[in-house]
């Protein structure tokens, strides 16, 4: 039943959007500006679904390692389509565990665990799990009850309150707040518009920009317009301030081919787009969105952005409460 009702919102979401279209370019991002861009992650190929997933030899969680403290994960497409991908960034005192995916009732896995066997036990030793989420969607907090009653586990719910609770001065979300996982510094930048608590993350260790939902391969939908370009514009001026080496999100959902995305709820992606956007990417969504003052789809080459409907923005609040 809670696969009917999933398929039958996503099929009203995409069915009722009533915006103009705008093609806002037909090159990659590797020509925004004219400047080249080198993925950070060009040398991984993720697992991505098979076109019979009862066939499908994938493992539950795909992992790609970056350096000794930094690790991102992505879940088999085959077990949900969604595929979500999860960051681990490990400090001298915490390790922090950006969103927790789609997963929670498979025999046998735990997230939790998974995780404790990618990290080192002497990056395990004395440090605490920080769990927080990119935004409040299911397929970025499911896997909490991994991390239910674990030892030495904080999680920090998507919740305005529980995110202006942490340290920091001035008020959240105007302004950011940090966390230090020891040697290894995190800035929180709330941006919402895809979601109303969504957040970015900054990694200044790898200059990541960790942007969830709100800016990735993909196609996006965008809930508050107002809210979503401010966001944007609020990125692009971090940006401007701190050298971003990728902006990596949430999915994979475009192709190979520029403006063309894979149909919602597929299982099988066998010619995806790299995972990172660059910068010049990210700028040249503010400078399209300052355009538009009333709300529009764009199609980039490397993402499209969406606006919702009255209708689907009902439907997504719905979705709050069929889908726990």
């Amino acid at each position: 039943m809670r696969l009917f009702v999933i398929f039958c919102l996503a099929a009203v979401l995409s069915a009722c959007t009533t915006s103009p279209v705008i093609n806002v370019t037909a090159t990659g991002n590797n020509a925004i500006s004219g400047k080249s861009y080198k993925s950070v992650v060009a040398d991984k190929s993720w697992i991505h679904g098979s076109p019979d997933c009862d066939l499908n030899p994938d493992p539950v969680i795909d992992r790609w390692q970056y350096d000794d403290r930094s690790f991102i994960l992505r879940q088999n497409k085959c077990l949900t389509a969604e595929a979500p991908f999860i960051y681990v960034l490990t400090g001298t005192r915490k390790i922090l565990v950006l969103d927790t995916g789609d997963l929670n009732d498979l025999p046998g896995f735990s997230l939790y665990q998974e995780i404790r066997n990618l990290v080192s036990e002497k990056q395990l030793a004395g440090k605490e799990i920080l769990v927080i989420h990119s935004h409040g969607h299911r397929d970025h907090t499911r896997g909490d009850s991994y991390f239910a009653g674990q030892p030495g586990v904080t999680v920090i719910a998507p919740s305005e309150l529980a995110l202006a609770a942490l340290p920091g001065a001035g008020n959240w979300p105007e302004t950011n707040r940090e966390i230090d996982l020891g040697n290894r510094r995190i800035t929180l930048i709330a941006t919402p518009g895809h979601q109303e608590q969504a957040i970015t993350l900054y990694d200044h260790a790898n200059q990541w920009l960790l942007t969830g939902d709100t800016l990735y391969p993909g196609y996006i939908y965008i809930k508050d317009w107002k809210a979503y370009k401010t966001s944007i514009t609020r990125l692009a001026d971090f940006a401007s301030r701190h050298k971003v080496t990728a902006v990596l999100g949430s999915h994979i959902e475009m192709t190979t081919i520029p403006g063309q995305h894979y149909p919602i709820g597929t299982n099988y992606q066998p010619n995806e787009a790299q995972l990172d956007l660059s910068v010049d990417n990210l700028q040249a969504l503010n400078t399209e969105l300052k355009r538009h003052d009333k709300p529009v789809s764009l199609i980039f080459a490397d993402f499209i952005i969406v606006p919702m409907g009255a209708l689907q923005k009902q439907v997504s609040n719905l979705g709050k409460w069929l889908l726990p």
